[in-house]
């Protein structure tokens, strides 16, 4: 890769093995970044969500639902997106109970992991209208379990962990959604550049998805080097985590993937649950 100045550029990603999967190569120096440094900030995807309407980090992973909210500043790209093949954020509680038993007014409180996530989108489209408290990603599950809330929605390893701790699934939000559409896959989250990187863009978007096919090529290290950001899960869980959210579809959306998030959002918009229709660059 040609050299350009030396340059460090802060990337926000979430602290769970998937995004670390895709970010593990940058992270080890395992590239060529013609002159170009990384610094990884870590956290929540609703953090980060928050974070990219000011534009604090110059690449942030976004939800597709937040990325509504911060187009202006930042451009999808092509690569990097999190999607759910008929799979994705569940609904869980602790007892069976019907869907409308959740819609607003009925007594009951579902634990989200943040107001602009895809997840809670997603929701919001399938029962309507509901009431929520906002609780850390990794600690609905003993929320839910104590009886805090009635329900949650799981996103990152506890869709696998749930039942471990006795609860019940309701829906998964990614079967909901593919039979919506026809099968389609459910957009979750992505990755973006800030608009004002102008011509660095390319340079660092080539980067971000060596760094993703370096993971799918190396995937023995780069799985182990992600299980330390899993939260009580195994190597084994942590590679079937991985595979769920970093495949082929991770290098490129695909056309496929690239309709379903004009669906996801555009359907937002019509239900008045996103301010406006984003510009969607996918940036190759």
């Amino acid at each position: 890769m040609g050299t350009t100045a030396n340059r460090t550029l802060q990337l926000g990603h979430s602290p769970d093995p998937d995004d670390a999967f895709m970010h593990y190569a940058l992270a080890a120096d395992r590239l060529d970044t013609g002159g170009l440094t990384f610094e990884h900030k870590l956290e929540d995807i609703e953090s980060l969500n928050r974070r990219a309407v000011t534009g604090d980090y110059e690449i942030t992973a976004v939800s597709i639902h937040g990325y509504a909210f911060v187009s202006d500043k930042y451009a999808l790209l092509n690569h990097g997106a999190s999607m759910g093949e008929k799979y994705g954020p569940r609904i869980v509680a602790r007892e069976e109970m019907s869907l409308a038993d959740l819609e607003k007014g009925k007594g009951k409180r579902i634990a989200i992991p943040g107001e602009w996530t895809s997840a809670h989108l997603a929701t919001q489209m399938l029962i309507g209208d509901y009431d929520y408290g906002l609780v850390a990603f990794d600690a609905i599950p003993d929320a839910v379990e104590k009886g805090e809330y009635d329900a949650g929605v799981l996103i990152h390893e506890g869709q696998l962990t749930f039942q471990e701790q006795g609860l019940v699934l309701l829906q998964d939000l990614g079967v909901w959604w593919a039979d919506e559409t026809d099968g389609l896959p459910l957009p979750l989250g992505g990755n973006t550049v800030r608009r004002d990187l102008g011509d660095l863009i390319p340079q660092v978007s080539g980067l971000l998805r060596e760094s993703i096919q370096y993971g799918l090529d190396n995937r023995e290290e780069s799985v182990k080097y992600s299980l330390q950001f899993g939260r009580d899960i195994s190597l084994e869980q942590a590679d079937e985590f991985i595979a769920m959210y970093v495949n082929e579809r991770t290098l490129d959306y695909g056309d496929d993937g690239r309709e379903a998030v004009r669906l996801f959002l555009d359907r937002a918009f019509r239900m008045g649950l996103i301010p406006q229709m984003p510009e969607l660059d996918f940036v190759r």
